[in-house]
């Protein structure tokens, strides 16, 4: 049995009730069984979602949704404006540009957040965009988007809003119809804390308007057959879905309604307040701005001089945390935190004491406690 403590941005521990419910049997996904599964949890996803739109999962990552949430509302030849601002806006933007979108670029900087001023001003200079992408929650950079405040930007125009929430949703504040998201998805294995390996997404009147508009370019992607067969008087999947992995979703979508939305969400800010506090009290310095630090993920400079095989092999090799590195540019220049899905003081106090102990053995800081000492503070 790994006992290695994941403290990455997805994939998280799985609690022991989830990961039961997978054992149950496989049921046929034809029939009545798996359809009453199946509507119970994308009823409840739609609730996580906060959205009176019916949500419909996918058998695939979280990058499924991204490219069926895109594929399916913008023809190729129409344009679309994708906010850049690290790994996973430029991911959006790649999708675009393989469906033969008409991509914009709207760059900002790795661990910044983008100013919805920008996007009304890129909106007022081409009235053709069809669609904007934003990622919630830049698990690159520990960025977090505002999505609120873009949100009342979008009101103004004719414009789809699809808002990859892939690692914020169930952590973070998320109200798709609050914030006037059109077009809204996410994956399994980040704040859900479920395994890998399914998505949600769920649509507005105006989205499915556009994807009743656009002539079909993906087979296992397309929305108007998930459409077709969700909607049933019993509730199917065009193709076969991982039957285990709903069992799974259910299961943690109902943990999360224990728990309460508005709890969880609370709890998941809090680590984020104690990480940063923790990271602070060690020596060391952000990445991202803290004034749009992430609730799910903190983002860290790798100590001068250390490198990433050294510090992150000894948390994980050594004391049994597992940490996220930095990509593209950022690697080895970052390392990453990771506190979403079932974490709690107890798994943060074990994270800073690998970290402490990693940078007094590598001769960074003298005093190994002063992370759980302030992971102690911020908690009691």
């Amino acid at each position: 049995m790994n006992d290695i403590l994941l403290m990455l941005p997805g994939p998280t521990t799985v609690h022991p009730r989830v990961l039961n419910a997978m054992s149950k049997a496989v049921v046929n996904h034809r029939g009545a069984k798996y359809g009453e599964i199946l509507s119970e949890t994308t009823e409840l996803m739609s609730k996580v979602f906060q959205t009176p739109n019916k949500s419909y999962l996918l058998t695939g990552s979280g990058t499924a949704a991204m490219e069926a949430g895109v594929a399916n509302t913008v023809a190729p030849g129409e344009k679309i404006l994708n906010v850049v601002g690290g790994k996973f806006g430029e991911r959006l933007m790649k999708i675009s540009q393989t469906h033969g979108i008409e991509t914009k670029e709207l760059e900002v900087e790795w661990g910044t957040a983008v100013d919805p001023k920008l996007i009304a001003e890129a909106l007022d200079e081409d009235e053709d965009i069809k669609a904007v992408t934003v990622v919630h929650n830049e698990t690159s950079t520990g960025v977090a988007a505002p999505i609120e405040e873009i949100g009342k930007v979008m009101k103004n125009y004719d414009t789809l809003y699809i808002v990859d929430t892939v690692s914020s949703l169930a952590g973070d504040e998320v109200n798709v119809e609050k914030f006037g998201i059109d077009v809204c998805f996410t994956g399994s294995q980040k704040c859900l804390a479920a395994p890998p390996g399914m998505a949600a997404i769920t649509l507005s009147d105006d989205a499915w308007a556009a994807v009743d508009k656009v002539e079909t370019n993906t087979f296992y992607l397309d929305l108007k057959a998930a459409r077709k067969s969700g909607d049933k008087a019993v509730p199917e999947t065009p193709y076969t879905p991982s039957v285990s992995l709903t069992y799974a979703m259910n299961e943690a979508l109902k943990m999360v309604m224990e728990e309460g939305l508005d709890a969880r969400i609370a709890r998941h800010h809090k680590a984020a307040k104690a990480s940063v506090a923790a990271v602070k009290a060690l020596g060391l310095e952000l990445f991202a701005d803290e004034a749009v630090s992430s609730a799910t993920v903190t983002a860290v400079k790798m100590p001068e001089g250390i490198t990433d095989a050294d510090f992150r092999g000894t948390t994980r090799d050594k004391y049994g945390v597992e940490l996220a590195g930095g990509q593209d540019h950022l690697k080895g220049n970052i390392f990453r935190i990771g506190h979403m899905g079932n974490v709690s003081y107890k798994e943060l106090t074990q994270t800073f004491a690998a970290i402490g102990m990693t940078l007094k053995g590598l001769g960074v800081t003298d005093d190994a406690g002063a992370g759980v000492a302030s992971i102690a503070e911020s908690y009691l």
